[in-house]
This record gives C-alpha cells, structure tokens and sequence, in this order.
C-alpha cells in the first residue's frame, strides 16, 4: 500500500482543515522553526495509534486539538484521515481486495478518540494491527524523526531485529504471536484455578452429605409449611371472596337505587327543559318588547327635543326675517335719498352751467371794455409825451433825470398791461403822476400855462382812465373768479352723483339679495310649520305602540313569573333528588373502595403465594392440606397449626446449625 492522502482538521497548529497530497517521488515539506512540520509526521504517528502523550509531545491525549491563539478560538475535536492505495493488493485479508482505504482518528474533548476504517467504527487494536500487517505503525523505525539516526546506530539488538522484522515484512505476524502467547498464559492460570476448586470441592462433599439429610428433613417440614400455607391462603381467599360477593350486592342494590333515582332525575329535567322551551321564547319576546319600549321612549324623547329645536327655528327664522325686513326697508330709504339727492344735484349742475353760459358774454363784453380803456391810456401817455417835447430844451434838460424816470415807469407800465399785470401797471402810473406833478411844478416856474394846463389836463385824463381801467380789471377779475367756483363745483357735483349712483346701486343689489334670503327664509318658515303637526301624528302614533307594547310586557312578565316559580319547585325537587342520588354514589363508592380493597388484598396474597408457594388460584387447593378434608377449618385454627410446624422447623434448624 502506498500513502496518498493526509487530512488534519484542529490537530495541534493545524486549525482549519489541511489536505496534503503525497503524489509519486519524493515529497517534501519545507519551512522555518515552528511552522508545524514535525506535527505532520506526528499526525500519522498519531492516526497509527500512538497511545503515548509524552511521545506526541504533550502532557494529556487532548493537547493534541487545536487550544487557539489570539485571532481564532480553540476547537473540540481534531481529526487526522490518511488516505491509502491498495493496487498491489497488501495488507490484512479483509482489506486486501479494496483499492482504496481510509483510515481516521477523531478526538473530542472529555469523551477520548476514536479510529473508523473506510467510515465504519473500529476498535483502537485494529488499526493497529492494520498497520503492523503493512509492517509499520505509530513505532516504525521506518519513520525517523530528530535524533532518530543516532538511536538506530547505538540501537540494542532487540530493536535492531525490530527493524529487520519490519524490513522482512513480519513485523505484523510477530504482533499477533505476542498476542497467542499471552491468550495461552491466561487460559494455562485459568486450568490452574479450576484444578484447586475441585480438589477444594472434594473436601467439602463429605460434610455436606451430613447436611442433606437434615437439610431433606428440613425440605420435609418446609413442604408441610407450605401446605398449610396454601391451605391459610385459600382460606383467606375464600373469605375475601365472600366479602367482595356481599359487597358486589350492596352495590348492585346501590346502582339500582341510583338508576331509579337516575329517571326520575331525567324526568324533571325533562318538565324542566319544558318549561324552559315555554320560558325561552317568552323572555326573548320580552327582551325585545324592551327593547322596543325603550327604543320608542328614546323616540318620543327624540321627537320632543325636535319639537323644541322646530319651535325654537321658527322664532329665529321670524326674527330673521324682521330683521331682513327692517333691512330691506332701510336699503329702500338709501335708493330714495339717493335718487333724490342726485336729482337736485344734477338741477344744481343745470342751473350753474346755464349761470356760466350768461356770465361768459358779461366776461367777452368786460374785455372790450379793458382794451377800450387801454388804448384810450396809450392815447393820453402819447401826448403828454408831445406836450413835453414842445417844452423848451432847458426846462427839459433841467428836469431829463426826472422825465428819464417817468418815461420808464411808463414802459414798465406798458409791459404790465401786456402781461395783464394790471395793479402793478396802476402802482407805476401813480408814481408817474407823482414825478409829473413835480417836473410841473419845476416847469411852472419857467413856462406859460397854456401847456402846464394841458399837462394837468392830460394827467387828469390819464388818472381817470387808470380809476377806470382798475374798475374794469377788478371787475373781470371777479367774474373770472366766481367762474372758476362754478367749474369746481360742477366738477365735485359730478363726483357726487358718481357717489350716489354708486350707492343706488348697491342699494338695489343689497334689496335684491336681501329679497332672496327672506323668500328662502319664508319657504324654510313654511315647512318648519308643517313639521309640528307631522310630529304630532307621529308623536300619537309612537305613544300607542308604546302603550301595546307596555301591556304586552306586563302580560310576559305576569307569564315569565309563573313559568319561573314551576321551574324552582322542580329545580328544588331535582336537588333533593340529586342529593339523595350523591348519598347512593357516596355508599356505592365506600362498596367499590372496599371491593378494590379486597381485590388488592386478594391480588397481594395470590401474588405472595406465586412468590412463596410458585402456584395459582387454581391449583392452591389441591397442593394444600385441605384437599382431602370435607369440612374445611377456619381461618385462626389453620394459623394456629401453621405456628406448631414452624416452631418445629426452628427447632430442627437449630440442630443443622449445631451439627
């Protein structure tokens, strides 16, 4: 056989499970110190029944399992499989004609290894013998380890046949010729042993011959003993018999007394389920009449507390209404006064528009009027300009600053009238007037007066055409004036009956809706209206099933009364029955406890006498004394003879002992 196969599985560092492959040549395993290469060889060591701790370097079989490190915990079985092939046919004869053979070692933790050859459990000794027939094993010189060489060099010559018994392939016949020999020595001590028991045996025949006879006449008086016993047990037997037979009739008595009992029981229940099936339905119609009563008060009640809400509808609904009303008459007053009031706004405009019309042909004629004035001003300023021109060079080179001055004041004059400054133009022709008077006073003194005259005279013009050209300026003014009010308030009546137009027609929008709601209100007051008398109706209605319904369940209640009264004098006479029936059971009961009682009694002594006697009830009399008397004693003479012959067994005991 050739090693194909090893696999460890917890087996000291190998944790996980480990297959090597032995294929053909030379195979090798190589690595640093500690790896775990010696455990390899001492797996096989071990899975070829190594028996020894200390061999496999350890102090107990268990440290061979995997005890764990920091990164994985120990395990409780190790397993190591060698895988054989068998092509050249080797080995023991059972296994010889396999091609392949596993063999196993499995250990677990507190239950010890075991050894399994292709699966099947075998005993520890196979194994090894499996191996010592391939002449090798856990012992093989064949396995050589560290400082294996030297031993085999320095080896005795008792180890060194060892080796060549190997190498001879005998190592396994030397195995099983140990083993006869040792069968041999066992079976020679055996013969031995049996030799002196006889002799000893010889030596005790001749005393015991003595003690057959004593011990035959011992036999003698035991058998009558046990006569007598059987005969005391019969008797016995007899006697609980007759007492289980007087028992079995009172309580035959008893059954019948209950089966009476029983009928008469099943009779009343039977009027009593009667009268429960009359009860039942009477009390289910009840419970629903009540229930109905009490759904028709909850109506009743319901109808009420609708009546009230109908009531109390009606009056909010009226009142509603009266509001509505007093709203409506009021958004009707709002569209009058504001009808009105737009009439006599828009009479107001009319009038102001026609005021206006006739005020503008006053305004065109106040205008012409101011032009006139103007131009008849212009017309005077002119000469009294030639007036001064006519005066003599040295009055007016005297006074030319003066004149100089009146003559600006009088364009200034001109350019307020253009620019329709009318005040400010008659400011500046009073100052003009001012320094004419003084340039007059200047040319009094050296001019005739004809020409002061027509100065005068020309101031005098010019002054009144200023008063009445003020006059018609203040007059064109005011009628600008009140012009422009009569525009603004057409403009702000304008917006007014925009205003009231507006609330007119929210007012008649307001009307309308207000209208709407109280038609709805008026429809919704008809119909809560029509609802008292409907719940009235319904009201009677409810009230006369209730009444029905109120009498009907007296009625029950007056039937449900009556039937109940039947039904608890039957219950109480079914008690009373039921009582006396417990007391028949009760003494029944104490006469089936005393049958048992002599029935175990009975069952106890037939037992002692299958013990003591090795007989049934059936043959007891007949091995018994008193198979030939007639008469058969009592009970207390047949327990006073059996005392006479056991104290004559003392006695003749007592003589063996001596002897």
């Amino acid at each position: 056989m050739e090693f194909k196969k090893i696999e460890l599985n917890g087996f000291k560092s190998f944790a996980e499970k480990t297959t090597f492959l032995i294929e053909e040549g030379l195979t090798g395993i190589v690595g640093p110190n500690g790896c775990g290469k010696s455990n390899i060889v001492e797996s096989l060591r071990w899975c070829m029944g190594e028996t020894s701790a200390k061999s496999m370097r350890g102090s107990g079989m268990e440290d061979v399992i995997f005890s764990g490190t920091s990164n994985k915990p120990s395990k409780n079985i190790a397993e190591v499989l060698i895988n054989l092939s068998n092509k050249n046919k080797d080995g023991s004869i059972q296994y010889r004609e396999l091609e392949e053979v596993e063999i196993k070692r499995k250990i677990e933790k507190d239950k010890g290894s075991r050894f399994f050859i292709n699966g099947k459990e075998v005993r520890a000794k196979d194994a090894q013998m499996f191996f010592a027939d391939l002449s090798t094993g856990a012992h093989s010189p064949s396995i050589i380890s560290q400082g294996r060489i030297g031993a085999l060099v320095t080896a005795k010559p008792v180890d060194r046949r060892a080796i060549l018994e190997e190498a001879a392939g005998i190592s396994g016949l030397h195995a099983r010729r140990h083993e006869a020999e040792l069968r041999l020595d066992a079976a020679e001590n055996n013969l031995k042993r049996a030799d002196e028991l006889r002799r000893q045996q010889e030596r005790q025949l001749a005393s015991l011959i003595k003690q057959a006879e004593e011990a035959t006449k011992y036999k003698n008086i035991s058998d009558e003993i046990k006569k007598i016993e059987a005969g005391l047990y019969y008797l016995r037997l007899k006697d609980i018999e007759k007492d289980i037979n007087l028992e079995n009739e009172i309580n035959l008595e008893a059954e019948n007394e209950i089966k009476n009992f029983n009928e008469i029981i099943l009779k009343i229940e039977n009027e009593i389920n009667s009268e429960n099936g009359k009860l039942i339905p009477i009390k289910e119609r009840n419970v629903e009449n009540l229930s109905k009563i009490q759904r028709l008060n909850l109506e009743l009640k319901s109808i009420d507390d609708e009546t009230i809400r109908v009531k109390n509808e009606i009056e909010n609904t009226k009142k509603s209404i009266k509001t509505l009303d007093e709203d409506i008459n009021r958004e009707k007053s709002i569209v009058i006064d504001a009808k009105s009031n737009e009439k006599r706004i828009k009479e107001e405009k009319a009038d102001l528009i026609e005021i206006d019309s006739k005020y503008y042909q006053t305004e065109k004629s106040s205008n012409e009027d101011m032009e006139k004035a103007k131009g008849k001003l212009q017309v005077e300023q002119n000469k009294v300009e030639e007036i001064l021109k006519a005066f003599s060079p040295i009055l007016v080179k005297n006074n030319i600053n003066t004149l100089e001055k009146i003559k600006a004041n009088i364009n200034k004059a001109k350019d307020f009238i253009k620019n329709q400054e009318y005040v400010k133009a008659e400011n500046v022709l009073d100052d003009c007037n001012l320094e004419v008077s003084i340039v007059l006073q200047n040319i009094n003194e050296g001019e005739d007066s004809e020409k002061i005259l027509k100065i005068i005279s020309k101031n005098n013009n010019i002054k009144e055409l200023q008063e009445q050209y003020a006059s018609f300026y203040s007059k064109n003014e005011n009628i600008k004036k009140e012009s422009l009010k009569r525009n603004e308030r057409i403009k702000t009546i304008d917006t007014e009956i925009q205003s009231w137009n507006n609330l007119l027609i929210n007012s008649e929008k307001m009307i309308q809706q207000l209208n709407q709601r109280k038609y709805t209100l008026e429809v919704k007051l008809n119909e809560l209206e029509k609802e008292p008398q409907s719940q009235a109706e319904k009201k009677g209605q409810i009230s006369e099933s209730l009444r029905l319904s109120e009498k009907e369940k007296d009625e029950n209640e007056k039937v449900i009364s009556e039937l109940e009264q039947k039904i608890k004098l039957q219950r109480d006479k079914l008690n009373n029955n039921k009582e006396k029936t417990i007391e028949i059971r009760e003494r029944k009961a104490s006469s089936g406890a005393t049958i048992d009682g002599l029935k175990k009694r009975k069952d106890d002594l037939l037992e002692r006498v299958e013990t003591d006697l090795q007989l049934n009830e059936n043959n007891l009399l007949e091995f018994s004394n008193l198979d030939s008397k007639d008469e058969f004693p009592d009970s207390v003479m047949q327990e006073e003879l059996l005392d006479e012959k056991k104290k004559t067994k003392r006695k003749t005991w007592i003589c063996k002992f001596k002897s």
